[in-house]
C-alpha cells in the first residue's frame, strides 16, 4: 500500500477491476448477552456479561434517503453470517441476528430500532448507513456496552467521537474520499468550481475535505453553498452556482440530489457543459432512471471500497440477484467477520470484551481471508490478520481503518453507472 501524497496530489492508482456485487438483507430475530444496566462513566464503557451466543443487530437502511444501500449492506452481513454458522458459529453456537430499520434523520426509527436491539440483547450493532444517525444514536448504543460498528459511515467527526472505545468503522473517513474526489477534479481541467452539499456531518466534512483538495490543487472554489436537504426546491442555491458559472460542480448529498439535478438542467448548467461529479451518498443506480436519458452521461462519482473478487460477487448472487446498487456489501461482510473473530479471540459474547479484540484481529498476526480459515488460526493458539473483501482492514486505534481504497465510477448515457470502475485509488490514512 502506497501513503496518500499531499492534499492536491493526485494519489497513485491501483488497477481498476470489477465491483458487480449483487446481493439482497433477510430477517431473524433471537437474543444474546445480558449486559449491565448500571451507568457508566464517560471513558469507558459498563461492564457487561455474555451469555455464550453472539448475537448481532443490524441498524441498516430500508427506508429514507439511503435506502438503496440497504439491500446490498443486509447482503453482506447475511452471506458473512451463512459462512461463520456454516463453519461452526461462535464460541460453539450459531449467531444470532436481528434486522432493523435505521431510517433517516428526518424521522426517530434509528433511536427506536436502538431501543429493540437493546432490548433483545445485542452484542454488536451494524449500521447504520448515514453518518449523521449514527451520531444521533452512539451515546445509546456504547452507553449500553455495545459494539457499534458502521460499515458506511465517512464523516471524520468519529475518529475523535467519545465512544467508550466501542466504535468503528470498515469505510474510510472523509479525509481519503475528499482528496480523491478534490484530486480528481482537479486532474480533470477543472479551475474554477462549484460546491452544492448538503448541510450535516457527511456532507459539510466531505465538502470541507474537497474544497481543501482543490484549492491546494490550483483551482478556485468559486461558490459553495451548503443546504438544507428536506428543502422544497433549490432552485435559489443553484442559482448562486449558475451565477458564477464554474466548469465543475460537486453534488454532495443523498437521494435529494435527483431535485438538484432537475434543477441543474433547468437553468442551464447540465453535465453536457459542466462537469459533475458526485460521492458516495448519491451515486446511485435507482435515483435517477426516471430522468431523460443522457441527463447523467459522463458524470463520475466516487464510492468507498476496493474492487470485490469474482468468487465473492456470485457468492452474492446467490443471496439475491436484484440488487440495482453494490455499495457496502464488502464492508458489511467484512464488519460480521471481524466481530465473530473479534468474540472468538476474546472467548466471550460480551461487547466491552469483543471489541477489545478487535484491533488485534485485524492486523499484526497470520494473514486469512475466510471466517473458517481464521477461526481455526486461532484455535490453534495464532494470533491472525483478517484480509477483508473491502480491503486490508487494518485499524487504527481510533476504530478507523488505517489503510482504505475509493473507487471512481462514470455515468453513461442510460443514467447508471458502470459497476466496473474507471479506477481506484489506494492509500493509508494518517491518525
Amino acid at each position: 500500500m502506497i501513503r496518500i501524497a499531499p492534499a492536491g496530489r493526485v494519489l497513485a492508482v491501483v488497477a481498476a477491476t470489477s465491483l458487480a456485487l449483487t446481493a439482497c438483507g433477510g430477517g431473524g430475530s433471537n437474543t444474546a448477552t445480558q449486559t449491565s444496566p448500571s451507568a457508566a462513566p464517560s471513558s469507558a464503557a459498563p461492564a457487561a456479561k455474555g451469555d455464550g451466543t453472539l448475537t448481532l443487530g443490524t441498524l441498516l437502511p430500508q427506508t429514507g434517503s439511503l435506502a438503496f444501500l440497504g439491500p446490498p449492506e443486509f447482503a453482506g452481513v447475511d452471506l458473512a453470517l451463512k459462512e461463520i454458522n456454516e463453519a461452526g458459529g461462535v464460541l460453539g453456537k450459531p449467531v444470532a441476528k436481528i434486522d432493523t430499520d435505521s431510517g433517516d434523520t428526518t424521522t426517530n426509527i434509528a433511536s427506536q430500532s436502538v431501543d429493540k436491539l437493546l432490548a433483545q440483547k445485542a452484542d454488536a450493532i451494524i449500521g447504520a448507513a448515514s453518518s449523521s444517525v449514527s451520531e444521533s444514536v452512539i451515546d445509546k448504543i456504547t452507553g449500553a456496552g455495545v459494539i457499534h460498528f458502521s460499515p458506511a459511515n465517512t464523516s471524520d467527526k468519529f475518529t475523535t467521537i467519545s465512544d467508550k472505545g466501542l466504535y468503528f468503522r470498515t469505510s474510510p473517513p472523509d479525509k481519503l474520499q475528499g482528496r480523491v474526489l478534490g484530486d480528481l477534479i482537479v486532474a480533470d481541467g477543472n479551475d474554477t468550481v462549484g460546491i452544492l452539499a448538503m448541510q450535516d456531518s457527511y456532507g459539510t466534512g466531505l465538502a470541507d475535505q474537497v474544497q481543501k483538495t482543490v484549492t491546494d490543487g490550483g483551482a478556485e472554489v468559486v461558490e459553495r453553498v451548503d443546504y438544507d436537504p428536506k428543502a422544497a426546491d433549490f432552485s435559489a442555491e443553484v442559482a448562486k452556482i449558475k451565477a458564477k458559472s464554474p466548469k465543475g460542480i460537486v453534488l454532495i448529498g443523498f437521494d435529494e440530489t435527483a431535485k438538484v439535478v432537475n434543477e441543474l438542467v433547468k437553468q442551464g448548467l447540465p453535465a453536457s457543459k459542466h462537469k459533475w461529479y458526485m460521492v458516495d451518498g448519491n451515486t446511485s443506480n435507482t435515483n435517477y432512471l426516471k430522468m431523460p436519458k443522457g441527463t447523467l452521461d459522463g458524470v463520475k462519482g466516487t464510492i468507498p471500497g476496493a474492487a470485490a473478487p469474482e468468487d465473492f460477487q456470485k457468492k452474492l448472487i446467490a443471496v439475491d440477484a436484484d440488487l440495482k446498487d453494490f455499495s457496502y456489501a464488502p464492508e458489511s461482510y467484512d464488519a460480521a467477520n471481524l466481530i465473530a473473530l473479534a468474540a472468538e479471540a476474546a472467548k466471550s459474547d460480551a461487547g466491552v470484551d469483543v471489541a477489545a479484540k478487535l484491533i488485534e484481529v485485524s492486523k499484526g498476526g497470520e494473514k486469512c481471508k475466510s471466517f473458517k480459515e481464521c477461526v481455526d488460526l486461532l484455535k490453534a493458539g495464532k494470533d491472525i490478520d483478517y484480509e477483508g473483501v473491502s480491503g486490508p482492514v487494518e485499524f487504527n486505534d481510533a476504530g478507523d481503518p488505517a489503510v482504505a481504497t475509493i473507487g471512481i465510477y462514470q455515468y453513461g448515457g442510460d443514467n447508471k453507472y458502470a459497476t466496473k470502475a474507471l479506477e481506484y485509488r489506494t492509500g493509508n490514512i494518517a491518525g
